[in-house]
């Protein structure tokens, strides 16, 4: 706060410094705009490429404290519960915390929509090989 009182009461002033408000307002307002106009297409591109029009499955996953549990929602008493198998019970080259009793099976190169909820906590739903990852969020 010194510093600028200082500053501001000091007689010592450059008199070759130009004030110019038109182009401060210009090189503040110009790439605000520029910014807005890009950002408006690529949120409209970006939601609806979540969209997923007419999908040949749908499977519902419910995280729960320690396991998740799978529904495909197409088919009548098709769903099973995922636990994850303990560290003493992997297989050398199985993964800690990754590797599930019973695996989520899908169609190949058809169109599926996941949808994805927790019954309890956060919990996050992730296929590291696609680079896929949600997080689930109590409902």
């Amino acid at each position: 706060l010194y510093i600028i009182v200082a500053m501001v009461s000091t007689k010592l002033t450059n008199e070759y410094i130009l004030d110019s408000q038109e182009i401060e307002i210009i090189w503040t307002v110009l790439p605000a705009v520029i910014l807005i106009l890009i950002a408006l297409p690529s949120l409209r591109i970006l939601y609806l490429m979540d969209e997923i029009n007419d999908p040949h499955l749908t499977i519902k996953a419910m995280g729960h404290q320690w396991y998740w549990s799978y529904e495909y929602t197409d088919y009548e008493d098709l769903g099973f519960d995922s636990y994850m198998i303990p560290t003493q019970d992997l297989a050398p080259g199985q993964f800690r915390l990754l590797e599930a009793d019973h695996r989520m099976v899908v169609p190949v190169e058809s169109p599926i929509r996941i949808l994805i909820s927790a019954e309890d906590v956060l919990h996050s739903w992730a296929v590291p090989a696609l680079g896929i990852k949600m997080d689930a969020v109590r409902a």
